[in-house]
């Protein structure tokens, strides 16, 4: 019989004859038969940078149902950052600012970094040379003398997302076809339209931007090993004929298969790096299969999603060139990105607010030792754990997601604010503790394709009411309580990732808990296969097969919350429901939050949602 799992566990932690959880089935044969492109079915959705359940959006973009859309360039932050001029002579406050006019406009929009940005003082150009397709540049002087250097470019860093970036800045929609590298005193002796420069820049593309002015330019070296870059744009005649295509773009590009998943953006879309089984030549595969450039690893800037590019042990080091007489474009976007996640203070406990015994799980002898009701958690261990009071009893949880606003499970709650409040802080549900806070509820959303006898949508909002004569706040600050982060991409935790539930709900005695439980959790896969017809679109499963971990009644609406390799915790999942507590084979199924990550974003606005997309 399905039931609601009313908040907590039957907490019975795992012993180590867990059963293995089972992946998906096997896919359709990929394309191309290559051992790293693939699977067949994601390659199918044609996936592409702008894609981010996968990937991030770029400081002067955010993600808008599943896709990466310019902002507007007021939304930039702005202080502490370095000035850029624009190829209109117009002095912008940061490089997102001009990034968010380039994405809306199409076109490029940065000359340089700096202020000397009148119509007299020159600008950024580049040129490729229509005979070799030799790429040189002009830099404007960074400390605005009204001088500059021509300089070409070393072939050293040179790849094909700076040729894409290249060809594409002079109208080459399809970026480039090939790269290569030109003897320089060869190339010195032939009569060209003007005397060679004598020094190269290395440049570093990551493929998004639309000139070279966009791109990492790092300090000028006089030619030494004799090689500039050079690039062959894409036009129709790049095209093979037939089926001799390796591998074919989101855009339509042909590329070679053998260029795929390396972490370089042959395709100019990298629609090469989304859909990868494994990586080549020292690149980094993130769990969502999405390949990143080795230079990517420990550089302070999330590339995979739950940020574990950013915690590898070791790394290969690629000694590259300094970056001192240039500004870094990438180091800009680093300071942009991390001033709009500091709006948003989530998934981050206050460490001083918690008890210094914290409860850790018991282990002897290399298993879990099974401990009936589960394991008792701090009293301000779960910060963001709210429990839902409805005529003096709390029956359901919470949680606390920011501002005035509390997630909590459809089935928990009714259109009737009045008749709810929220505790925050409370350890033993039916008594407060010097850290609680009792709070009225003013608004409640439920989703409104909330169908309560299948437990499809089960999700709704709850809006706080504002303190007396204070808008817009609802509670004092306390300091023993905490958000916990909602997550935009349904991919940011895989299967298997560990996860943690938190409740006051049954144990597997049957009697509902009077303190506050915790227990770690597997994210489990392909659930239908246990619920059939009954596991819907917007659900999830987690617990383990054995039955040994499980909410129950009395859990409803509580968190489970995953947490990212960088120690962020994100509300993953709302508890709804299950076949009985513990139940061998049947896992506890969850609302999926990424899921409803825009019907969340449209009622609570952007500040309260995402560490990411501010």
């Amino acid at each position: 019989m399905r039931r609601p799992l009313l908040l907590l566990l039957s907490l019975l932690l795992r012993s180590a004859s867990q059963t293995e959880v089972l992946g998906s089935p096997p896919l359709a044969s990929v394309a191309h038969q290559d051992d790293f492109v693939g699977p067949e079915a994601c390659l199918h959705r044609k996936l592409t940078r702008a894609s981010c359940d996968l990937v991030f959006c770029p400081p002067w973009e955010r993600c808008i149902e599943g896709r990466c859309s310019c902002k507007p360039p007021y939304l930039c932050p702005v202080e502490d950052m370095t000035p850029v001029c624009g190829r209109d002579s117009r002095k912008y406050r940061s490089y997102c600012q001009v990034m968010a006019l380039a994405c809306r406009n199409h076109k490029p929009t940065m000359s340089h970094f700096g202020d000397a940005c009148s119509e007299e003082n020159p600008k950024f150009t580049s040129s490729l040379d229509p005979q070799t397709g030799m790429v040189s540049l002009f830099v404007p002087d960074p400390v605005g003398s009204g001088g500059g250097r021509r300089l070409l470019v070393c072939w050293k860093l040179w790849d094909m997302a700076g040729a894409n970036v290249a060809c594409k800045e002079h109208g080459y929609a399809l970026g480039a076809a090939s790269i290569g590298w030109l003897n320089y005193t060869s190339m010195s002796q032939v009569d060209l339209d003007a005397q060679l420069p004598t020094s190269c820049v290395s440049i570093h593309c990551q493929g998004f931007e639309t000139s070279l002015a966009e791109c990492v330019i790092h300090d000028s070296v006089t030619i030494r090993d004799n090689k500039v870059a050079m690039a062959t744009c894409y036009n129709e005649s790049s095209t093979p004929k037939g089926d001799k295509c390796g591998f074919t773009c989101a855009n339509g590009k042909c590329v070679s298969v053998d260029h795929t998943c390396d972490g370089v953006d042959d395709c100019g879309d990298r629609s090469d790096e989304m859909c990868c089984k494994r990586c080549r030549g020292g690149a980094f595969r993130c769990k969502t299969g999405v390949c990143v450039h080795a230079n990517a690893l420990a550089d302070g800037q999330m590339d995979c999603l739950d940020g574990e590019d950013e915690v590898m042990a070791s790394k290969a080091v690629r000694a590259g060139p300094n970056n001192t007489e240039y500004i870094s474009p990438r180091k800009e976007t680093s300071t942009s990105r991390a001033q709009l996640e500091s709006k948003l203070q989530c998934g981050v406990p206050n460490v001083t607010a918690a008890d210094d015994d914290s409860v850790k799980d018991r282990v002897i002898g290399g298993r879990y030792k099974r401990v009936v009701g589960g394991v008792p958690a701090n009293r301000t261990q779960i910060q963001w754990q709210v429990g839902l009071e409805q005529n003096g009893k709390v029956d359901c949880g919470g949680t606390y997601i920011g501002g005035c606003w509390i997630l909590t499970a459809a089935h928990c709650v009714r259109p009737h604010p009045s008749a709810f409040r929220v505790k925050f802080s409370i350890w033993k549900k039916s008594k407060p503790q010097d850290t609680t806070d009792i709070v009225p509820v003013g608004e409640i959303i439920i989703h409104p394709k909330y169908n309560a006898g299948t437990y499809e949508n089960d999700i709704a909002l709850l809006r706080l009411k504002d303190l007396p004569q204070e808008e817009g706040k609802c509670m004092e600050d306390n300091p023993a309580v905490r958000p916990a982060c909602i997550p935009w991409s349904t991919q940011l935790f895989q299967a298997n990732h560990t996860c943690s539930i938190s409740g006051w709900g049954r144990t597997a005695e049957g009697k509902a808990s009077q303190v506050l439980l915790w227990a770690n959790v597997s994210l489990i896969d392909d659930c239908q296969r246990f619920y059939k017809d009954r596991f819907r679109a917007g659900m999830m499963c987690a617990g383990d097969l054995d039955g040994n971990v499980d909410s129950c009644q009395g859990d409803s609406g509580g968190p489970l919350v995953c947490e990212d390799h960088l120690g962020v915790s994100y509300l993953w999942g709302v508890v709804s429901w299950g076949e009985k507590c513990g139940q061998q084979g049947f896992p506890g199924v969850y609302t999926q939050v990424a899921h409803y990550f825009e019907w969340i974003r449209l009622h609570t606005g952007w500040p309260a949602v995402t560490r990411f997309n501010s």
